[in-house]
């Protein structure tokens, strides 16, 4: 089948930007730019079985859509259950009409898209179909073409497979502007799997189900928000399972993978499972458990959950009891900002090897660098400086310095400026070529803060009574209203762990993204209603660094019963 979209490929790409853009990446890109990752059988089998496309199931007079098919890892799979199916019932029948219109599936990249073509044909004609009806079936199933583009009439019971995990900085300009003028849920820096996904549920049938395997990010981060939103208002996420700790595909990826399964149906409870054993008859077990119209009483592989979505905030997928409390602290205390404390994030240089090295190494002007904090400063829980500085361009009152006032660091800058100008930034401003990304504000290294890595497995959260401006893989926490030792000892208890690994999407070996839209989400209480024997509880509680003795503080702080306590690892006793 050639769509117009591919013929205006073929034969006009120079008088069609978008289509001259499709099909450059449809003939030329690598496994990379097409965000190509390819999943092991049995985890095929397993999201198959849990998204209800089944043998046992009449497939023959239902509709499966694949969206990026790739070397046919879900195609194949699907097809052996669909001719089973076929068979059981009316297999006597023939095969063309009966089955051509059970499958469409699309795959962009031309020579993926023929091998995949070829591999089907002989799955087909190895299950005793004609190679006459084997050719027709292929042909009418398979789109080669831009999913996010291509014609594809009809909705679909079963939307199935691995969305392509895509930056957006990979994609043609002119062609990412295209999407963004078709799909609502391109938001912020999203990757080409969430217009995937918004695409793939449009086209479900009232009761369809979508089960797919992709990255997890848009479950909890910013740019996720519109495509919740949808899910929210439209669809029931009926299971979600995270695969970070499973060996799902056949080579490592740096996505965060999870496995959902959303029907176009009123919302419901959630069920709920985690790092499942990677073996056939284990997956087909929980995959019957989970797929059951009850629970068992007395399983705990599973957990379900009510309310998961609600409209375009992050989804809590931990236990009831740890969401409940989140929604109690939510309600009855105010967001960390607006109780008078402010979370920003070091600075990013664009050039660190540049602009960061050995304070006493840096041959500019004394007032022209600064003691920089950086996450190797940071040893069990204190802060000891490596003596790295980070060089200033920028005037204290705003803007960059004139270089010819200071001629030391003008030569050092000069003496590396083709690394410098090469810099996005310098760029786009080549009057200010020598300019950080992030303006340095000096006077932030004077204040007292708390810095905290972005990545760890609890919270590090270390106090700099202001000597150090930090650096960007630091996020740093000011105050002129709560006292920064007794706010650490907040931080450093299991009320800030929870907050952020509710929100944040979990790195492997359980580390979590202590990042600011995250710290943002922290709840505490105005510093004026608390009392001033738990204020001394907690300074001092944090100046020791007892992390027992924080929670017990911090638990009195927030009014936690004993259950809450218990939600959270610990008893307040």
């Amino acid at each position: 089948m050639t769509t117009s979209l591919e013929f205006h490929q073929l034969s006009l790409p120079q008088l069609c930007p978008v289509a001259a853009a499709v099909h450059e990446l449809a003939t030329t890109s690598g496994v990379e730019a097409r965000g190509a990752v390819f999943t092991r059988r049995e985890v095929v089998d397993f999201i198959l079985d849990l998204s209800g496309y089944a043998s046992d199931v009449p497939l023959h007079n239902l509709r499966l859509l694949e969206p990026s098919f790739g070397s046919g890892d879900f195609l194949v799979p699907a097809i052996e259950r669909l001719l089973k199916a076929w068979r059981s019932a009316d297999g006597d029948k023939d095969a063309f009409s009966a089955l051509s219109n059970c499958i469409r599936a699309v795959e962009l990249h031309h020579e993926t898209f023929h091998q995949a073509k070829t591999l089907v044909i002989a799955t087909l004609q190895e299950s005793g179909l004609s190679s006459t009806d084997a050719q027709a079936l292929a042909d009418c199933w398979l789109i080669q073409g831009d999913f996010l583009l291509a014609d594809i009439p009809g909705q679909f019971d079963f939307v199935v497979g691995n969305p392509p995990y895509v930056r957006q900085e990979l994609i043609p300009d002119v062609l990412m502007s295209e999407y963004r003028a078709r799909y609502k849920t391109i938001y912020d820096r999203a990757d080409l799997y969430i217009p995937f996904i918004e695409r793939s549920l449009s086209h479900l049938a009232k009761g369809g189900n979508l089960g797919f395997i992709c990255a997890d990010r848009w479950m909890k981060n910013r740019y996720g928000g519109p495509l919740r939103r949808m899910v929210a208002t439209g669809f029931h996420l009926k299971v979600y399972i995270d695969m970070t700790a499973t060996q799902a595909f056949h080579s490592d990826v740096v996505a965060y993978p999870a496995i959902t399964v959303i029907s176009r149906q009123k919302p419901g409870p959630t069920r709920i499972t985690h790092s499942p054993t990677l073996e056939s008859a284990h997956l087909k077990w929980l995959a019957g458990l989970i797929t059951a119209a009850v629970l068992p009483k007395g399983e705990d592989a599973i957990r379900e959950l009510a309310c998961v979505t609600s409209g375009d905030e992050p989804w809590i997928l931990e236990s009831s009891d740890q969401m409940d409390l989140v929604r109690r602290l939510e309600g009855a205390f105010p967001l960390l900002e607006d109780a008078g404390c402010k979370v920003g994030i070091g600075v990013a240089t664009g050039a660190d090897k540049v602009y960061i090295a050995p304070f006493d190494t840096l041959e500019v002007e004394r007032d022209r660098k600064l003691p920089l904090a950086m996450t190797r400063d940071i040893v069990n829980g204190r802060l000891e400086w490596q003596g790295y500085g980070v060089i200033n361009p920028f005037k204290d009152e705003g803007g960059l310095v004139d270089l010819a006032v200071y001629p030391l660091l003008r030569r050092y800058l000069e003496s590396h400026k083709q690394t410098i100008a090469n810099r996005h930034v310098a760029k786009k401003q080549p009057s200010s070529w020598y300019r950080t990304i992030d303006r340095i504000t000096p006077s932030l290294a004077k204040k007292p803060k708390l810095l905290i890595p972005d990545i760890k497995g609890d919270a590090h959260v270390v106090y700099d009574d202001g000597t150090l401006y930090p650096h960007h893989n630091l996020y740093f926490i000011v105050s002129d209203e709560w006292d920064l030792r007794a706010l650490q000892a907040v931080l450093l208890s299991g009320i800030a762990r929870l907050f952020v690994s509710v929100y944040s999407t979990r790195m492997r070996g359980g580390y979590l993204r202590f990042q600011a839209q995250y710290l943002r989400r922290i709840r505490v209480p105005l510093w004026k209603d608390v009392s001033a024997d738990l204020k001394k509880e907690l300074s001092e509680a944090a100046e020791r660094h007892d992390i027992n003795a924080c929670n017990f503080a911090v638990f009195k702080l927030y009014g936690l019963t004993p259950a809450e306590c218990a939600a959270l690892g610990g008893n307040g006793d």
